[in-house]
């Protein structure tokens, strides 16, 4: 309850993810005490994000922290050459403002974020999208919600972009 903000970073499944969080009584709790009571600033990181949703579907359904309503699918790129895990560098489609954004060069020329995943967001409530990139499809990039912010892609390996966005995270006033 010092932190003045809190970084959730995941690699791997979300099941495995999700069981390893829990597995330590009170992490879970301490997380969603920080979030919904002191209202201080979340940002999740790639499985990270994806365990903001209420449940995900990789390889069976697992319960997520329920902040966000929806669920994390696999992606389906319409193009069949695209490969799965999705890895590479992507613009990002902005739909909305947020000061994590601000001063970052976003849209079909804009900086690049670094995506390396197999599964993405699918929110029930499209205004908590904040960011959408292009492989094949729309995948949800970034969700941002109240008080809690989070990348499908990772921040601290894609370059300018990420270093202003965690800049920016780290500035955020909510």
């Amino acid at each position: 309850q010092h932190a003045d903000r809190l970084v959730l970073p995941g690699v791997g499944a979300f099941k495995s993810c999700a069981e390893g969080l829990r597995a330590h009584a009170g992490l879970e709790e301490a997380i969603h005490h920080f979030i919904t009571e002191l209202e201080r600033p979340f940002l999740g990181i790639c499985v990270g994000q994806q365990l903001m949703a209420t449940r995900g579907l990789e390889k069976e359904t697992t319960s997520g922290l329920g902040w966000i309503d929806g669920e994390v699918r696999a992606i389906e790129p319409t193009d069949p050459a695209l490969k799965i895990p999705h890895m590479g560098w992507n613009t990002l489609n902005v739909t909305g403002a947020h000061p994590v954004l601000a001063d970052i060069q976003t849209g079909p020329d804009g900086l690049h974020a670094y995506f390396v995943h197999s599964y993405h967001m699918v929110p029930q409530d499209e205004d908590v999208v904040l960011a959408r990139a292009d492989y094949g499809g729309a995948i949800t990039a970034i969700v941002a919600k109240n008080n809690m912010v989070g990348t499908q892609f990772h921040p601290e390996k894609s370059q300018t972009l990420g270093l202003k966005l965690i800049a920016n995270f780290i500035k955020w006033d909510v």
